[in-house]
């Protein structure tokens, strides 16, 4: 920004209005020129409105004609407390919105009123969008200048393409660095979190500088600790980079801080290892700059007393003494801290500087490692899950950002499972896609190992820190590890390997699993309250933002279970999403309308199916003979999730007792319209007790849709663009698409079981809600399984390709979706409760997924 400006000031500044008044300047906004619309070709409607408001007497106009407009931009800033505030108000997270008329550009300031549709994803970059109100908010301290206000919008649907080439209508939009229309911040945050760096205050360019050390007196790290109480000045510290934190953004509205970032950096000489805290403005200025392994001159610092509570990572060299009752701190004043990097080659040996010493673990050393044991991994991708979000603080706008992934090393049939949260590299986290070259290898440090052992499956994955890193490497990384130099050669030798093949991304992905139990469930959360009652069940729904999904509990009755194929996903959609995609609760004649659509949809399925899908339903696994069961279970269908049946599912059960007489009783009752429905019912199932209760609801919530993007997809390579694009967080900004991109239905799902919509009606059988259920692949032995079918699946969540795919001998998913229905059937009028995801893809698409159920037979 021009020199004019100095430093920023509250209220309306940086980019203002310039009103077509004839007898006001011109050049009225620092260092920025008003383009005017020439005389010929289209006027722009951003100009027309701008005259309305000058017109205007009051401060907020209904432009006299509404044209749609282009979203270009939506970003995200923190705006501090107004001098008139008395009270400190929590964060609020300000957006300006750019927008185009294909005459001009123009930065807007969007209501704070209407916030709500960037936190659903309403309002995104791409779409075409109509504003129907706008006003006026004048900077005060400078003459002539304001911003233009959106108050008011309807947001539409996404634009094939939208041209760049529009020139702002104020330059002074796109002057560098882009700085807020509001308030006093120098920067704008990254959209969906606070980690990630973002915009053009950050730097890169920093590079090694051969020092001459000659007259550089430099202190130990170890003699620093005892003598920095009594110093005034402090010589140069000689250090090298071990671990380097994610940002921590800090800001709040009543601090005037420019830049309230804060980033720790593990450093150590040949005496001990320290915290180094960079604050403020230094962390733009060097944050991308630094990485693990530099050397650094360090001069011009300052030492304080250590906060207590914060936990240092172990140092690469247990004989490294760990240094925990100073802290070193960096700032851009008082004092004004001196940054040199050392080249590698001017390292001398006598510093007797340590190497960075890798923990590198094999997934078949995984097995044996304790809680919480920390470590790192190298190995292919071969899942890369979309990117989720998740509170830090109830009632707050924060959010952690995090996908999952798998990484395979060779070393045994399972990945790594890891969830990757954001670690301030959005560059990698926002680009990774599964391997596909032999030679691309993913490499993530200071993991953190979590387990439950005496959990049903055992619960075992890996979890960031505080101190990870993610690199992405195309060569010989970390060659002189032995565990890195086995990784290379297996991967050499295994160029066509199934791992490679075999790789998907994206989709609906239920992890962690919860326990086996109820009561195991219930000491595992920590939430203020366990169950959701049904009827608050929408709020919780409403509530969700963007990419946020949440685990809640409910109780009720299963009354209702459809199968939906995967491959009629499609047909239905349009359907569905007339009926649901507003999410809002059916009338009772609602209700009886849908009742009878759904039987019409059942009836044609029937009358479609095709005679093989016929013969697979009535060739179901039940009615196998033993050695074909058990040839099933040993071969590699029983990575398929449904085939184990409630029979066999008694039969490994031992000796453990008989179900609760609640279960024999309608086992019994039903098993006559068990063996009619194995005639005539193949992909439905609806109780008597909801043929009773269905149109005398008070509610219906239908969430049972499933959207395109919460089906895991094949990947494919030269599509790696577009597939990574639909999986990550909506842009900030624009990006125009390269040629026409294809749809996401257009590719191939990694599993073709299809889902079902379960109806769960609440125990006072009041209220309904549709939610679905998503059967996944998954590697474990269902033989060591101690649950019944519809509960086994529930079980587990690992995204895995179908093995024995088109075996004719194998069962088809009709079949076993028949096998999961009539599992259902058994819990007729029982209560039981449902774990249940919610999901919130933005742009009113909610889903709600049946994770698990807690039966009679499983709740302690």
């Amino acid at each position: 920004m021009s020199g004019e400006l100095g430093q920023p000031q509250a209220g309306p500044s940086h980019a203002g209005l310039d009103f077509p008044n004839p007898d006001r300047n011109r050049a009225g906004v620092p260092g920025g020129v008003i383009r005017r619309a020439g005389s010929q070709g289209r006027r722009s409607w951003i100009q027309k409105v701008l005259e309305q408001i000058t017109d205007s007497p009051l401060q907020w106009v209904t432009p006299s004609e509404v044209v749609p407009v282009a979203v270009l931009a939506v970003q995200r800033y923190l705006l501090e407390d107004e001098p008139r505030d008395t009270i400190p108000k929590p964060p609020l997270y300000c957006y300006d919105v750019t927008i185009s008329d294909g005459v001009y550009q123009e930065k807007c300031y969007l209501d704070p009123s209407l916030n709500f549709l960037v936190y659903k994803n309403i309002l995104k970059v791409g779409i075409e969008m109509k504003i129907s109100r706008v006003s006026c908010l004048y900077n005060e301290k400078r003459l002539g200048q304001g911003i233009l206000c959106i108050d008011n919008v309807h947001c539409g649907e996404a634009l094939e393409a939208i041209s760049l080439e529009t020139p702002f209508r104020n330059s002074a939009h796109e002057e560098v660095p882009e700085r807020p229309l509001r308030g006093g911040k120098s920067h704008y945050l990254a959209l969906w979190n606070n980690e990630d760096p973002y915009g053009d205050i950050w730097l890169t360019n920093k590079q090694p500088e051969e020092h001459n050390f000659n007259n550089t007196k430099i202190i130990s790290l170890s003699h620093l600790e005892m003598t920095w109480a009594n110093r005034r000045n402090f010589p140069a510290l000689l250090v090298r980079i071990l671990h380097k934190s994610k940002l921590r953004y800090y800001g709040k509205p009543d601090k005037k801080m420019i830049e309230p970032y804060q980033t720790f950096l593990e450093v150590a000489d040949s005496s001990g290892t320290v915290s180094v805290i960079m604050w403020n403005a230094l962390c733009p200025e060097w944050y991308k700059s630094l990485r693990v392994g530099l050397v650094l001159l360090l001069q011009d610092y300052s030492v304080k007393k250590s906060y207590p509570f914060r936990m240092q990572p172990l140092p690469v060299d247990p004989q490294i003494k760990l240094i925990s009752t100073m802290e070193i701190c960096l700032n851009l004043r008082d004092p004004p801290t001196n940054i040199i990097i050392i080249p590698e080659k001017q390292v001398k040996p006598e510093w007797r500087l340590p190497k960075l010493n890798h923990r590198f673990i094999t997934r078949s050393e995984l097995d044996d490692m304790p809680e919480n044991h920390i470590c790192d991994v190298i190995g292919i991708l071969v899942f890369v899950g979309r990117v989720q979000r998740s509170k830090k603080k109830e009632n707050r706008e924060d959010f952690w950002s995090y996908r999952w992934i798998h990484i395979a090393d060779g070393t045994s049939e399972q990945p790594f499972i890891v969830e990757l949260f954001s670690t301030s590299q959005p560059e990698i986290f926002e680009n990774i896609y599964p391997s596909t070259q032999s030679m691309t290898y993913f490499v993530c440090t200071q993991l953190k190992v979590v387990r439950n052992d005496a959990q049903v499956p055992k619960l075992l994955y890996l979890t960031t820190t505080n101190e990870s890193r993610v690199f992405i490497h195309r060569g010989q990384p970390y060659t002189n590890d032995t565990k890195v130099k086995n990784f290379i050669h297996w991967i050499k030798t295994r160029t066509d390997s199934e791992e490679v093949k075999n790789t998907v991304i994206g989709g609906y992905y239920p992890y962690p699993p919860v326990p086996e139990t109820f009561s195991k469930y219930s000491s595992s959360v920590k939430v203020e309250s366990l169950l959701t009652a049904i009827s608050e069940v929408r709020k919780e729904i409403e509530d969700l933002q963007y990419r946020e999904q949440k685990r809640i509990a409910i109780q009720g009755i299963i009354t209702v279970i459809k199968y939906i194929p995967h491959a009629s996903a499609s047909e239905n959609a349009s359907t569905s999403e007339t009926l649901r995609s507003t999410n809002q609760p059916s009338t009772s004649q609602a209700a009886r309308r849908e009742n009878q659509s759904q039987e019409r949809d059942n009836n044609k399925r029937h009358q479609d199916d095709d005679p093989v899908s016929s013969q697979c339903f009535q060739t179901t696994y039940t009615s196998l003979s033993p050695t074909k069961k058990k040839r099933i279970l040993q071969g590699p269908y029983a990575k398929l999730i449904p085939v184990l049946q409630p029979e066999t599912s008694a039969q490994t059960k031992g000796n453990k007792p008989d179900m609760p007489s609640i279960f024999q009783r309608r086992e019994s009752a039903s098993t006559s319209t068990i063996g009619k429905a194995r005639k005539t019912i193949s992909d439905r199932w609806e109780s008597q007790l909801w043929r009773e209760k269905k149109f005398g609801l008070i509610d219906h919530l239908h969430y049972s849709h499933v959207y395109p993007e919460s089906i895991p997809r094949k990947f494919i390579f030269e599509q790696r663009k577009f597939l990574t694009e639909q999986f990550n967080s909506q842009p900030a900004k624009y990006i125009p698409p390269e040629g026409r991109p294809p749809k996401l239905d257009d590719f191939k799902s990694a599993r073709s079981l299809g889902h079902f919509e379960v109806t769960i009606l609440g125990l006072n059988h009041e209220i309904a809600i549709d939610v679905a259920f998503l059967p996944m692949y998954c590697p474990e032995d269902l033989r060591t399984s101690q649950i019944d079918t519809l509960l086994t699946c529930m079980n587990y969540s690992c995204v895995y390709p179908q093995d024995g795919a088109g075996n004719d001998r194998l069962p088809g998913p009709r079949a076993l979706a028949g096998d999961i229905i009539k599992a259902a059937m058994k819990l007729d009028r029982v209560h039981i409760v449902g774990i249940l995801d919610i999901c919130n893809l933005g742009n009113n698409k909610v889903e709600v997924y049946l994770h698990r159920i807690y039966s009679p037979t499983n709740i302690s």
